[in-house]
């Protein structure tokens, strides 16, 4: 059975799947200078690519605001989500007014990028796995002597998907329970 991605279009559809679709995938590539992963891979795997990155970064990361529908496949659309790069107008100044917050009904460009990132990234290496030497503090050949760091662990998402979503949210940290407090 082949995968059908289904791109959220800022509807809160239940059977989104991915916040990219290959149109994006492709315009986000086309500017990116180490694209080659992306541009050799066909468009099943660009698609299932593009589905495991929204899920790993619905996984990974706590968005500020609130879904706009319970039944929403993916955690965006979000309603009350402050816009990070908001132009503050004087009272004065009639229509339009820009919101403090992103549109209910829309995914940040963002968003949309940042998973075409990690779609890209994703291609390259299976992120999700352990990489080989992970939590290794040392290691000496001759005496037999190995040690390991179990603070060592490579992140899932990349840095540039985690600075590119950082703006909407905070990523969820596995080794804490504290979350940041965001005031509207």
């Amino acid at each position: 059975m082949s995968l059908t991605l289904v791109k959220e279009d800022g509807t809160g559809k239940t059977d989104a799947n991915s916040y990219a679709d290959l149109a994006d995938g492709n315009a986000y590539h086309d500017g990116h200078l180490y694209a080659s992963a992306w541009t050799a891979a066909s468009d099943a795997q660009k698609a299932v690519a593009l589905v495991m990155a929204s899920r790993l970064i619905d996984a990974e990361f706590q968005f500020n605001g609130t879904r706009t529908n319970v039944v929403q496949g993916l955690q965006w659309p979000r309603a009350r989500c402050p816009e990070p790069d908001a132009i503050h107008v004087p009272l004065q100044v009639l229509l339009p007014i820009p919101s403090d917050f992103v549109r209910f009904d829309s995914v940040p460009k963002g968003v949309v990028q940042a998973t075409c990132e990690m779609a890209r990234e994703l291609l390259i290496a299976d992120r999700t796995t352990a990489p080989p030497g992970e939590g290794l503090k040392y290691y000496n050949s001759g005496g037999v002597q190995t040690g390991y760091d179990k603070t060592d662990r490579r992140a899932v998402l990349s840095q540039v998907a985690q600075v590119m979503l950082a703006k909407y949210g905070s990523q969820i940290s596995a080794r804490s329970g504290a979350v940041r407090l965001v005031r509207a």
